[in-house]
């Protein structure tokens, strides 16, 4: 059931265990239901008054346990033969244990199914203002704690996030930690599930669509692309980088190579400088892409050498790319696409004739 769903009066009966109907409960409380919950056969035949024709029926977590669904099959004939809908409900997920979940670059289409489901089974989301927290009460009836980290500003540090994650899976909470992008790719995700398994809390690990994929793309820039780059690297903004840092992605982007660098607004006229200083030509295209995938998506596109006066009105969110591929960018639109398709074509009419490509 959609958590936006309006059912504002209307009767509901709702059939399963307590613990097992605790998310489906307050889905239904949120959707304006009047609600009648019987945790078992003997509750429901023990009830006073019933609701004699409600909106409909949801049954927790009865699919595929037949012996379970068998006691429950007198009730359900009686509001079969009546015609009330039947609604197949999950059961919550167990209690006690934690799932860090990647929520993409901020589009909640770009959540996988994995991390909706993770959603709509929590029972606290401690959340990030990189994922896509606005639409957070249309996908869970969770408690929503907001730990505010953004690119140079955490309300709340690290250390406190890990203990809340500890805090409230002890408690019993079914938590989810949600985070922009992937939580292994510069999400401290490593250090929130070290402290689970230190605490002897359960934990898994639910992948997110990298930002530093999606976001380039969102701005028709493919990190790799044939004859043109065919590796690509992914680099924190967050602090300068050193000197041999430097001279390794310059000898990386002169050979073709992608550098991709996230949160690193701040950094970038550092960055530019010192890929000058390593050699990279200060013709090298590069681009900023700023709020990818979300409302007032912008691409500033220029080169290495005019990178520090381009790019000084830019702020994060933003994916910097710095590669051969930046000349790519736009590809999806119409123009752009024909193009290709062109030198595509060109391409394999050449190897066609035996040139080499």
């Amino acid at each position: 059931m959609q958590v936006s769903l309006n059912l504002e009066g209307l009767p509901v009966v709702v059939l399963g265990a307590a613990d097992d109907a605790r998310q489906a409960l307050a889905r239904y409380r949120r959707a304006g239901a009047a609600l009648a919950h019987f945790e078992s056969p003997a509750a429901y035949r023990a009830a006073v008054a019933l609701p004699s024709r409600p909106a409909l029926v949801a049954v927790v977590g009865l699919q595929g346990g037949r012996a379970h669904d068998a006691e429950w099959a007198p009730v359900l004939e009686r509001y079969r033969v009546l015609g009330v809908p039947r609604v197949d409900e999950p059961a919550a997920g167990p209690r006690g244990h934690v799932t860090l979940v990647g929520g993409g670059p901020g589009s909640r289409g770009l959540l996988t199914v994995d991390a909706v489901e993770a959603l709509r089974d929590a029972d606290v989301v401690l959340f990030d203002r990189l994922a896509p927290w606005r639409e957070l009460a249309e996908l869970t009836t969770a408690q929503l704690v907001d730990v505010g980290k953004l690119p140079g500003h955490h309300k709340v540090p690290q250390v406190e996030i890990n203990r809340l994650i500890v805090e409230h899976a002890r408690a019993g909470a079914n938590v989810v930690r949600l985070k922009g992008g992937d939580p292994f790719v510069f999400g401290r995700g490593g250090e929130e599930a070290a402290a689970c398994a230190e605490a002897g809390i359960p934990v898994r690990v639910v992948s997110g669509i990298s930002s530093s994929i999606a976001v380039p793309a969102a701005a028709g820039i493919p990190v790799t692309h044939r004859n043109v780059s065919h590796a690509f690297t992914v680099v924190s903004g967050h602090a300068p980088l050193t000197d041999d840092e430097h001279r390794h992605l310059a000898g990386l982007g002169t050979a073709g190579g992608t550098i991709v660098v996230l949160m690193g607004i701040a950094n970038l006229p550092h960055l530019a400088a010192g890929l000058r200083r390593s050699g990279m030509p200060a013709t090298m295209p590069l681009a900023v892409v700023e709020r990818g995938h979300q409302a007032g998506q912008k691409t500033t596109l220029t080169e290495l050498g005019r990178a520090e006066a381009d790019t000084a009105r830019c702020a994060n969110p933003a994916v910097i790319v710095i590669g051969e591929v930046v000349r790519l960018a736009g590809i999806g639109s119409r123009a752009a696409a024909e193009d290709e398709l062109r030198g595509l074509a060109a391409s394999f009419m050449m190897e066609a004739e035996g040139t080499p490509t």
